[in-house]
């Protein structure tokens, strides 16, 4: 009967990992599963951040895009325009619910976070 411990820590570690997103830098749910060990985790990283809106310390989900950087998770954030909204206050260009330059501003947490 400890399968909600398990859940909230595997949340947790989710929201550790976005936390360390820089600002004006944006990952994938697949690339946070993955450095996690969770390769096929993606929509489970989705599930998280779609519930961390009440979350303290904040939870920067907006940094959080699709393997493509498709704003795939707007829906979330209230308004159809507020995650756009966010990451543009950042200095993330979006276009098309895509992040502009998406490539460039990907941050890999299984590289920045990996003790070296």
């Amino acid at each position: 009967m400890k399968k909600e411990p398990v859940r909230s820590d595997l949340y947790e570690a989710i929201y550790e990992i976005t936390r360390a997103i820089p600002p004006g830098r944006v990952t994938s749910y697949g690339a946070i599963a993955a450095a996690l060990g969770v390769r096929s985790g993606a929509r489970v990283v989705g599930y998280a951040l779609g519930a961390c809106h009440n979350v303290h310390p904040f939870v920067p989900a907006h940094r959080v895009l699709n393997r493509n950087g498709l704003l795939t998770g707007k829906h979330h954030f209230g308004a159809p325009d507020a995650m756009q909204k966010l990451l543009e206050a950042e200095g993330v260009k979006v276009i098309a619910d895509a992040a502009v330059d998406f490539e460039n501003r990907f941050w890999d947490p299984a590289k920045e976070l990996s003790p070296e």
